[in-house]
């Protein structure tokens, strides 16, 4: 059986990204975050295997449900071989991804219902902001409007 020649296999970056949907710098930019790898022809040009195609589209569709890069880039660091991501390995990360995506949602709802509580106001309250001290967690320590570490007072030198 003759073999397809290995260029057949590579995509060089204007293809990858007209196929993938992601620009140029981006591909350049998610192969210097470890997200993705190329080889370089004798003339430096960088290739992509096609298995890179699906590494984009996972990391797109990470990115888009509010995945931090370096989150995608650990989870594709854990498959075998870095082999290309599967139907299972997206079920397994998603699930794994829902809890940090639940707490981020209920951020959102908290920042978006008391918004307009605190636009304009100036006051920077540490002790009824609710975008500056959530759930009053600073009021437990200390009170007034800075954070600043407090500073024990020296009794060495009182009469």
């Amino acid at each position: 059986m003759p073999q397809i020649p290995q260029t057949l296999h590579e995509l060089s970056v204007g293809q990858l990204s007209a196929r993938s949907g992601a620009a140029v710098s981006a591909l350049h930019f998610y192969e210097s975050k470890g997200l993705i790898t190329s080889s370089r022809t004798s003339g430096n040009q960088r290739r992509y295997t096609r298995d890179a195609l699906r590494r984009v589209a996972f990391v797109r569709a990470a990115q888009r449900v509010g995945i931090p890069l370096a989150t995608i880039r650990d989870a594709l660091a854990e498959l075998p071989d870095e082999r290309t991501p599967n139907h299972e390995d997206w079920a397994r990360l998603s699930e794994a991804w829902r809890k940090e995506l639940d707490d981020r949602i209920t951020q959102l709802h908290r920042l978006r219902d008391h918004l307009t509580d605190c636009i304009g106001c100036g006051c920077l309250s540490l002790e009824t902001c609710v975008l500056s001290n959530p759930d009053d967690i600073n009021g437990e320590k200390i009170t007034g409007s800075r954070l600043m570490p407090e500073r024990k007072q020296s009794t060495e030198n009182c009469s």
